[in-house]
C-alpha cells in the first residue's frame, strides 16, 4: 500500500493575477501537485473560498492561512492514509472543515489537496489521470465549447450576456474539433477588425470588443461560421452563457438590454434567438433560485435546446435533486471548486448521468496551467467541457492535453455523442 508522507502547499498566482493555492502531496519521494481555480461569476451556494482578507499586502486576497492548514493540519492529518484511497482522503478533509460550505477552512483549501492525491494515485499506478476515475474502457474525447466572445463579469464592454460559444458538432475527432474553431475565431477576428473594434481578448481568451448589443455579437459569430465554411446550427453551434444570476432586479431580468422585462418576455427573445442563430444550449438563463422560470422555459423547449445549470446547481448534489424534481433543467455545468473535492464531484456527476443529464466539465475564470479537467472530461464520460478559447496559455493547455489524450487513445479514440 502506498501511504501519504507528507503534504505541502504553496501560494502562487492565477490567470487573473491572484494568488491562489498550489498543493503537493508526496509517498516518499513521489509527489504530485495541483492548483485550485477561482471564479469571477460566483453562485450563492457554491463552496467557500477562503483568503487573507485582513492581509494589506495582497489586497485582501492572499491564501497563505490555507497554506499553513495545508502544511500543519491536513499533512499531519493525511501521513500514513492510502493515497488511494481517494473516498476516505477526501472524508478527512470534509471532516477537518466540518461546515456545509467548507466555510472553515475552505474549499480552495481542501480541493487543491483532494486533486494532488488523484494525481498522485495515478503516478504511482503509472497510469494516465483519465484512466483513474469513473469508466475504465471505452473512452471518448468531450466536445469543446469555445468561448469566442466574452462580455458580463469576464469582459470590460457593455454586453449583457456573459459568454458567446461556438460548439464543433460535426467534428469527428478531438484535433478536428479544435481546428474548426480555429477557422472561425480567426474569421471572427478579420470581422472584428473590420468593424473598428480591438481584438483583445477577456479573462477567458473570448475577444472582448467593445460592443454593448447581444445580437451585434450573434450576428459577427454567425457571419464568421459561415465565412470558414460552415452552416450555422450544423456543423458548428453557438452556445450561450447569460450568468442571469448577475441581471436579476425583482424577479425581472436585464438580459436582452439594460431594461429590466419579465420572465415570460425574456422567454419570449430567447425564444427568438434561438430560432433566428439556431443556438443549441443556454446556460444559467435564469437566476440561482428562479426555479419556475427555469421550468416554463425548459417546457417551452421541448427538450430540443441544452439548458444547463451552473450557479443553480452548484456541483452540489442536494442542489441538483431540486433541480431534477423541478424539472429545471436537462444539463450541468461541473466546476470542482463549487463543491470543494474530487469525490463529491463525481458523485454528482455520477447520479447526473444516471438521471439523463449531459455533464460539461468547465474552468473558471481565474484558472492556471493545470490541467486536471481535461482528464476529468475523459475519465467520467463527460460529452462536452468549457475551458475558454484558443488564447491565453491556461485555456490552451486543457485543449493540448485532450489532444494527447487523443493521441493516447490511438485508434480507440472517438467523439462523444451530444443528445
Amino acid at each position: 500500500m502506498s501511504k501519504i508522507t507528507k503534504v505541502i502547499a504553496r501560494q502562487i498566482f492565477d490567470s487573473r493575477g491572484n494568488p491562489t493555492i498550489e498543493a503537493e502531496v508526496y509517498s516518499n519521494n513521489i509527489s504530485a501537485k495541483s492548483i485550485c481555480p477561482s471564479g469571477a461569476s460566483t453562485g450563492t451556494y457554491e463552496a467557500y473560498e477562503k483568503r487573507d482578507k485582513s492581509n494589506k499586502k495582497y489586497l485582501g486576497k492572499s491564501v497563505l492561512s490555507s497554506v499553513k492548514i495545508i502544511n500543519g493540519l491536513i499533512s499531519k492529518k493525511l501521513r500514513n492514509k492510502n493515497v488511494h484511497d481517494q473516498e476516505r482522503i477526501d472524508h478527512i478533509l470534509i471532516k477537518l472543515d466540518g461546515t456545509k460550505q467548507k466555510k472553515k477552512i475552505g474549499a480552495n483549501t481542501i480541493l487543491s489537496v483532494s486533486m494532488a492525491a488523484k494525481k498522485l494515485s495515478s503516478k504511482i499506478k503509472r497510469i494516465p489521470l483519465y484512466k483513474n476515475f469513473i469508466i475504465k474502457k471505452n473512452f471518448k474525447l468531450p466536445f469543446p465549447m469555445m468561448n469566442i466572445v466574452n462580455g458580463g463579469a469576464h469582459a470590460n464592454n457593455g454586453l449583457r450576456i456573459q459568454e458567446f460559444m461556438i460548439r464543433p458538432d460535426k467534428a469527428k475527432s478531438f484535433s478536428e474539433a479544435v481546428r474548426m474553431c480555429f477557422i472561425v475565431i480567426n474569421n471572427l477576428r478579420l470581422l472584428i477588425k473590420k468593424m473598428g473594434y480591438s481584438t483583445s481578448v477577456g479573462d477567458e481568451g473570448g475577444f472582448a470588443p467593445m460592443i454593448n448589443d447581444n445580437e451585434t455579437a450573434l450576428k459577427l459569430i454567425d457571419q464568421a461560421i459561415k465565412k470558414s465554411g460552415f452552416v450555422n446550427g450544423k456543423d458548428i453551434s453557438i452556445c450561450l452563457d447569460v450568468a442571469a444570476n448577475e441581471l436579476i432586479k425583482n424577479k425581472n431580468y436585464s438580459i436582452h438590454s439594460k431594461k429590466y422585462i419579465s420572465v415570460d418576455q425574456s422567454i419570449r427573445k430567447y425564444l427568438s434567438l434561438i430560432k433566428k442563430y439556431k443556438i443549441k444550449s443556454i446556460e444559467d438563463p435564469f437566476g440561482e433560485n428562479d426555479w419556475f422560470a427555469w421550468s416554463k422555459f425548459l417546457n417551452k423547449l421541448n427538450n430540443k435546446t441544452q439548458i444547463v445549470g451552473d450557479d443553480l446547481f452548484v456541483t452540489n448534489l442536494e442542489r441538483l435533486k431540486i433541480g431534477f424534481l423541478n424539472v429545471s433543467a436537462n444539463s450541468i455545468l461541473i466546476k470542482l471548486n463549487q463543491i470543494g473535492t474530487v469525490t463529491e464531484t463525481l458523485e454528482v456527476i455520477k447520479f447526473a448521468q444516471l438521471i439523463g443529464f449531459n455533464t460539461i466539465v468547465s474552468h473558471r475564470s481565474g484558472d492556471s496551467e493545470d490541467t486536471f479537467i481535461a482528464d476529468l472530461a475523459v475519465g467520467t464520460d463527460s460529452n462536452q467541457i468549457k475551458t475558454g478559447s484558443l488564447a491565453r496559455s491556461e485555456r490552451v493547455s486543457k485543449y493540448n492535453q485532450l489532444i494527447r489524450i487523443e493521441e493516447d487513445l490511438g485508434k480507440l479514440s472517438k467523439m462523444n455523442k451530444i443528445n
